[in-house]
């Protein structure tokens, strides 16, 4: 029987759940394994935390080795177990990040071929400065892997300060060009479930991100001027984890409104 942390995207792609459920994480970290051809190493999309045995379960799921490991961003619960799965396997990091990559940093409009199919990598700056995105092209249709812009249920935090509101808003309408240009039916999201309606979501996204605009328009100017009260009025009675989000998210939305 497949273990149950495993689960195959039809075309391509192997997502492995790393052990690190949590209110920012959902069940989650996706790990997604990009097979090679025959007698070819795979590519690894965000190892995920340095779990031994999620690292383990990573390696097996490539029994020609591992060429390269992909970072979509600089999250510890993405890139955790880079350098030591990148040890166990020879393995190359690469990110945008050039103090996470160990050879050149991803550049926006980068190809590459694994396992017979091309990728195309893209810049989705908002989430975090480095947030990149990967379009593989596979016979059923292009995927995008999306790391913490979009997730497969609920919305993303924008992490202030690194990550930024405005940036995030352009990698939205940038994405919906992407799904058009490209045609690409499933985005793969860095936690949770893969998203079968692409357009759809970033139209839920983009108007859920306007919508919290409004609300913190609303507060600030009915006396609510401190990050703490915004909170408090806007994403109503949230604690740990999940309040800590929403200031970071509060304090990005100051910044875009000027209200900083």
């Amino acid at each position: 029987m497949r273990d149950a942390s495993h689960s195959l995207v039809a075309g391509g792609p192997v997502r492995i759940l790393a052990p690190n459920p949590g209110p920012m994480t959902l069940e989650g970290t996706n790990t997604w394994v990009l097979p090679g051809i025959v007698g070819e190493p795979a590519v690894v999309v965000d190892p995920g935390p340095a779990d031994l045995d999620h690292l383990a379960r990573v390696r097996t799921a490539c029994p020609e080795g591992i060429s390269e490991i992909w970072l979509t961003h600089h999250h510890d619960d993405h890139t955790g177990g880079a350098e030591r799965l990148a040890v166990w396997t020879n393995a190359v990091v690469r990110a945008a990040d050039p103090r996470l990559s160990q050879t050149d940093p991803f550049q926006d409009g980068e190809r590459s071929r694994i396992g017979g199919h091309e990728v195309l990598c893209v810049t989705l700056p908002g989430h975090t400065a480095d947030s990149l995105g990967f379009v593989e092209f596979l016979p059923g249709g292009a995927v995008l892997f999306t790391g913490d812009t979009i997730l497969g249920r609920g919305t993303a935090l924008v992490a202030w300060p690194d990550g930024n509101l405005g940036q995030y808003l352009a990698t939205l309408d940038k994405i919906d060009g992407l799904i058009e240009r490209w045609g690409i039916s499933r985005l793969l999201p860095g936690h949770g479930p893969e998203i079968t309606d692409p357009g759809a979501c970033v139209g839920r996204y983009r108007h859920h991100r306007l919508r919290r605009l409004d609300q913190i328009r609303e507060a600030y100017a009915s006396g609510r001027t401190s990050v703490g009260s915004l909170v408090d009025a806007v994403y109503g009675d949230v604690v740990g984890a999940t309040r800590q989000a929403a200031e970071l998210n509060v304090r990005a939305q100051l910044e875009y409104l000027g209200l900083a």
